[in-house]
């Protein structure tokens, strides 16, 4: 039968933001270094989030041991509405926490019973991962990455 462990790691825990600037500055003085920043949008980061039209930067936060990392967030498109428990992907917040999984489609599978629903759809990025988010307990977007390849 396997291994009986769903997970394999616990990948990055994303925040969207108004302020990048300020929200760096901030995870900076805690004590978590910069590994980078970057804009997002295309085709694959509209399906994965949900939504039309996504531009993002992000910034890339990483604990000192090199085992936690923050991705911060901030939209330049769409906007988001105020906070809500049905809160889309691009709500200022605690948005979405990534987890590495065997299998993507075993473990929708397996949550579906417990009112997990899909916010967009399962996307493949390049020749590297499967991925989607889906909204959990509480409105908590999850966010799951198979990786292939």
């Amino acid at each position: 039968m396997g291994d009986s462990r769903v997970l394999a790691r616990l990948e990055h825990v994303g925040i969207v933001v108004d302020d990048l600037a300020a929200a760096k500055a901030f995870f900076t003085e805690l004590g978590l270094e910069s590994e980078g920043e970057m804009t997002v949008e295309g085709r694959v980061v509209d399906l994965i989030t949900g939504l039309e039209g996504v531009r993002s930067d992000i910034a890339m936060m990483r604990t000192p041991d090199g085992h936690g990392c923050l991705e911060l967030i901030r939209y330049r498109t769409p906007v988001g509405p105020a906070g809500d428990p049905a809160a889309p992907a691009n709500t200022p917040g605690l948005r979405h926490i990534l987890f590495e999984v065997a299998d993507i489609d075993d473990v929708l599978g397996r949550l579906k019973p417990h009112g997990a629903e899909l916010v967009g759809e399962v996307a493949q990025y390049e020749d590297s991962y499967r991925l989607c988010y889906l909204r959990g307990p509480a409105g908590i977007i999850v966010e799951l990455a198979e990786k292939i390849g």
